[in-house]
């Protein structure tokens, strides 16, 4: 079983928003298995899919990115995973649009969510996937643009990129995440 958690904002208000790439992706992969998501605990959305022959536990913090930590503490409490079998797919300002990167352990990155994932868990060992979303200069104001929609012309790329998201994380769950970041970063 792997546990796969896409970092984002509740609410519809987010749901088109930069900061919720997490989201998007754990959205399409329930989507194409025709899988609703429900609540488990009181911090999350979860649903079950198949994935390269296993199961997989798709989960959506329902805490506000900024408190994640929280909610995946919770989802780890319930569902009987290896840190290994965990994964926290997320937004990456310093990684350009259409970009993915793979990642079995290391800092925050100054992503918020993440930190407090870190925090809750006491370990920076929780492999992650992040997912670029910078289109040009950085901007002045981060939390305006992570809080703003994509734009028209970065959908295509947008789509793309979450695509080829999904086949990293069939990978992941089929060969190791080794061979994951092998071949998507």
């Amino acid at each position: 079983m792997y546990l796969i958690t896409g970092l984002g904002n509740p609410g519809r208000s987010y749901s088109n928003n930069r900061h919720n790439v997490g989201f998007m992706l754990v959205d399409l992969m329930a989507a194409e298995a025709g899988r609703k998501f429900k609540r488990r605990g009181s911090h999350s959305l979860t649903c079950s899919v198949e994935r390269a022959g296993e199961e997989v536990i798709l989960a959506k913090p329902q805490t506000y990115m900024n408190l994640s930590g929280r909610a995946v503490q919770e989802l780890l409490e319930h569902y009987p995973v290896d840190m290994t079998q965990l994964l926290i797919v997320f937004d990456e300002l310093a990684l350009p649009l259409g970009t993915l990167r793979i990642r079995p352990s290391g800092s925050s990155s100054g992503q918020k969510g993440m930190r407090s994932i870190l925090e809750a868990l006491g370990t920076q060992d929780v492999p992650r996937l992040r997912i670029g979303i910078l289109q040009g200069e950085p901007p002045d104001d981060y939390s305006a643009f992570v809080l703003d929609d994509f734009r028209k012309g970065e959908r295509k790329v947008l789509e793309e990129t979450l695509d080829c998201a999904i086949k990293a994380i069939d990978t992941l769950v089929s060969d190791g995440i080794e061979q994951a970041m092998s071949i998507y970063n």
